[in-house]
């Protein structure tokens, strides 16, 4: 990329590099780390022309998780429910939903002074003080 005098990259960081989550500080640190270095990465490479940024994914529910948030049966465990009791769109994501914000990401004319960021896609996760 420094070569062709541009380019991109995207990090995957986590709401949990904001907010850490319990049972997992491991994780939680390893994605704080990951907004750091984003952070470091832009300001790096912004003298050769490439972007760093990274999106922060919140609750999705994936084949990982699945057992953590839901009951065999389909319903909620309590976590699960405490979730989506705290996220404002009242749902989890899905895989699909981090498409736009990567391609807006990568996108040189619509996001080409934006480096150095993570980008929340959490439902309003972050956003809800549970009041």
């Amino acid at each position: 990329m420094a070569a062709n005098n541009g380019g991109n990259v995207i990090n995957i960081s986590s709401m949990n590099a904001f907010c850490p989550l319990t049972k997992i500080p491991a994780y939680s640190g390893a994605k704080a780390a990951i907004s750091n270095f984003t952070q470091w990465l832009a300001v790096h490479f912004s003298k050769v022309n490439i972007r760093v940024n990274a999106i922060a994914p919140g609750f999705f529910l994936t084949n990982q998780n699945r057992t953590l948030l839901t009951n065999p049966d389909g319903t909620l465990t309590a976590r699960g429910n405490t979730i989506l009791t705290h996220t404002p769109m009242g749902k989890f994501g899905q895989p699909e939903d981090l498409v736009g914000a990567l391609l807006f990401l990568l996108d040189d004319e619509a996001a080409g002074f934006i480096n150095g960021v993570v980008l929340p896609i959490d439902g309003g996760f972050a956003a809800f003080s549970g009041v």
